[in-house]
């Protein structure tokens, strides 16, 4: 008999690579993480960074031929990896369940929307079809869907987009499982709706108790909703802390970035935003050293050699991957250097001054004195 984790999910060192034509894609490379029951973590990252290959992973839903997936996952005690595809289709729905980011692709156009809902609480708790008929508009109701009974016999495109995706998590609730992913829950739908999809999201989590995975690009998103947060880039977690002390000391450059390029109230109109320079890494032949240094505003020598591990911050629960963390003396120091160096690159550039051997040195000078 499985020995209970104090955790309901455990990820240990969880690795997801895909065999290509051009070589070996690194989508998840190396991930740990924990996660306590009735919590909610959210998941980080610029497109291309793994977060749903994550998600994917852990569900089992990888099952391609080209995919090469090796670590541990614990779920409640039990070993996820080493179980078959029918032992998984008995925890899939009951245990855990995903909503996705695209509702006019993850549900059937040609199937009314009461019958998709019906086909999934029938199979999962084998119940009557009058009895699933219930439960499946007593779930439309709970989803906030107006009209539930009429809407029963419609088809998805009859809906709008924030009704498809309400009937997605309608459908991923309805066995009620202990454990839910949502993935991307509010792409293109508008700022409205989006609010009302996450306020909903964190209501049926409060309500169920449920543990939850939030996957999103936004930091936005995850900001007041989640407990914790996991930065990831290039396959990797680059930062993971509690959600306020994140947001308040946070410590990776990329997560810097990635706060930097939300939105804010108080900017003037037409306002430019802040962009990431670059563009994520080849995660066939990434860069040596750390995987953002190209694109870090504080990158030295060190950086792009030599890769850091997570390590842990001063507050508890809070854990980096880098050399010249946000804050701190050598960050500053980082920051100054780069500036010196780019300095009469620059000067010269526009026409300024010709660039001399003395300016890096007065400009250094200049940044210690200050």
């Amino acid at each position: 008999m499985a020995v209970s984790d104090p955790d309901l999910l455990v990820v240990d060192n969880l690795k997801t690579h895909f065999q290509v034509p051009a070589g070996i894609v690194k989508a998840v490379d190396g991930v740990s993480f924990s996660l306590p029951r009735g919590k909610t973590l959210g998941v980080v990252g610029e497109s291309g960074s793994g977060k749903t290959v994550l998600a994917r992973s852990i569900m089992r839903l990888n099952v391609a031929s080209n995919a090469l997936v090796s670590g541990s996952v614990r779920y409640d005690g039990q070993e996820l990896l080493t179980k078959t595809p029918r032992e998984m289709q008995s925890l899939w729905g009951v245990e855990m369940a995903m909503v996705f980011q695209d509702p006019m692709t993850s549900l059937n156009p040609v199937v009314k929307v009461g019958r998709q809902l019906t086909e999934h609480v029938r199979h999962h708790l084998g119940v009557s079809k009058d009895e699933a008929k219930q439960s499946a508009i007593q779930m439309l109701r709970s989803v906030r869907i107006p009209e539930p009974e009429a809407r029963f016999d419609t088809y998805p495109h009859e809906m709008s987009g924030g009704m498809r995706q309400r009937v997605c998590i309608a459908i991923a609730l309805a066995c009620g499982p202990k454990m839910l992913f949502a993935d991307e829950p509010t792409t293109a739908l508008d700022v409205t709706v989006q609010h009302q999809i996450l306020n909903l999201l964190a209501a049926q989590q409060r309500e169920r108790y449920m543990t939850m995975i939030m996957v999103t690009h936004d930091l936005g998103v995850v900001a007041g909703r989640t407990d914790e947060i996991a930065v990831m880039y290039a396959g990797r977690i680059v930062e993971k802390a509690p959600t306020a002390h994140l947001f308040s000391q946070m410590k990776h450059p990329y997560t810097e970035a990635l706060l930097r390029a939300i939105p804010k109230l108080e900017r003037p109109k037409h306002t430019r935003l802040d962009a990431i320079v670059g563009r994520p890494p080849d995660l066939i032949n990434p860069p040596k050293g750390c995987k953002f240094s190209p694109r870090c505003p504080y990158a030295q020598a060190r950086c792009h050699e030599e890769e850091p591990t997570l390590m842990a911050a001063e507050a508890a629960g809070h854990s980096y991957a880098c050399w010249y963390p946000v804050g701190s003396e050598a960050n500053e120091k980082a920051l100054s250097d780069n500036l010196a160096a780019r300095l009469p690159q620059a000067l010269a550039a526009v026409g300024e001054i010709e660039a001399t051997e003395e300016v890096p040195g007065a400009v250094v000078a200049a940044g210690e004195n200050n």
